[in-house]
């Protein structure tokens, strides 16, 4: 199996991106080959600075002269900087010389390069990103996590058949829960979008619809799948990370207020490992971007080293399960039973 991973994307490119990719080499046997994807002289130089041996032939180094920055307006950084690492990557998976496409650089880029680069998978109009998050019963994936922020009901419709087939077959769920985002768990709440969609849904089969469901259901529900366009999803996304970086901030400073609480945190530190292990975006790595004809995932901006191994890992096991063959048989399997308003195979 051959990842492209891109090694300038990120808030701490290149360092982390070669440290995590030594532990993935390390790690996972069933990856054949990386290709970092970069400045040549500059990943040479970390590459020697982190002990990684570029004389292996499971890693070696593709030069890319331009990157695309974090904050840079991503479609148009694409058509603007074709050798940037993240289109460089891109290329190497559409030319079939790379099995799946890893950045922690710009989502936009990311998303533009693969939409137009790969395309979309039959019977899908658009890609979602699936981003995990960690409830009482699991893992709960927000779909679409910012991928597509004007959806449409029945785009929607879709993303709930490519998250059950992800949940099913990567993730291990037997019959994943699917629920839709909205203001109320009641069927008729709502804004005239997720009306129209719950309605979709209802009449989806092969999706465990248990309709609408609400912001404390991210974490107290037995949920795998719940959907929203990518502007809701991008600011859920965003309001929970920055939500548990204050919590964590706040516990820190009341703790140091008392030696008491101080030796009670010590006692507990076993506890509080455990807790950030569950709640940290590096034990999850990155998240499948789905729909495109081809695997993508996008890793966390501000990724640590631990994060990019992860993120090569569930690149890895993407593409070890087949998704995509998966999605398009489900969508296949719908357009045979006449399901109105999904996208044509056409």
């Amino acid at each position: 199996m051959k990842v492209a991973l891109d090694a300038m994307g990120g808030d701490n490119a290149p360092q982390v991106n070669i440290a995590g990719a030594i532990e993935a080499l390390r790690n996972y046997p069933k990856l054949n080959h990386l290709f970092l994807v970069g400045d040549e002289a500059i990943l040479r130089r970390e590459a020697v600075a982190h002990g990684l041996n570029l004389t292996d032939r499971r890693v070696s180094i593709v030069h890319a002269p331009e990157v695309v920055g974090m904050a840079e307006p991503g479609a148009k950084s694409v058509r603007r900087k074709k050798l940037s690492s993240i289109s460089v990557a891109m290329d190497l998976v559409k030319d079939g010389q790379a099995d799946a496409f890893v950045s922690a650089g710009n989502t936009g880029a990311a998303v533009a390069a693969a939409t137009l680069k790969l395309r979309c998978l039959k019977g899908v109009d658009r890609a979602g990103i699936a981003s995990p998050l960690p409830n009482e019963h699991g893992i709960c994936n927000i779909l679409d996590a910012g991928a597509n922020p004007e959806s449409k009901p029945e785009h929607l419709v879709a993303y709930a058949i490519m998250g059950t087939a992800y949940a099913k077959y990567v993730l291990g769920v037997k019959n994943p829960k699917v629920g839709l985002m909205s203001n109320g768990e009641e069927d008729e709440k709502g804004t005239a979008f997720t009306k129209e969609t719950f309605k979709l849904l209802k009449a989806t089969p092969g999706i465990h619809f248990i309709g609408n469901v609400e912001g404390h259901d991210l974490f107290e529900t037995q949920l795998d799948i719940v959907l929203c366009d990518g502007f809701v999803g991008n600011i859920v996304l965003k309001s929970v990370e920055a939500t548990a970086k204050a919590v964590s901030k706040w516990l820190k400073t009341e703790i140091k207020e008392t030696p008491l609480r101080m030796a009670g945190a010590l006692l507990a530190q076993g506890a509080f490992k455990a807790l950030k292990a569950k709640s940290s975006y590096e034990t999850y790595g990155g998240s499948p971007l789905l729909g495109v004809n081809g695997v993508v995932i996008i890793a966390h901006g501000s990724s640590t080293g631990l994060a990019v191994q992860n993120a090569i890992r569930v690149a890895v096991e993407t593409v070890e399960h087949k998704i995509n063959p998966r999605i398009e048989e489900a969508m296949a399997t719908l357009q045979d039973a006449a399901v109105p308003h999904l996208p044509s195979l056409e």
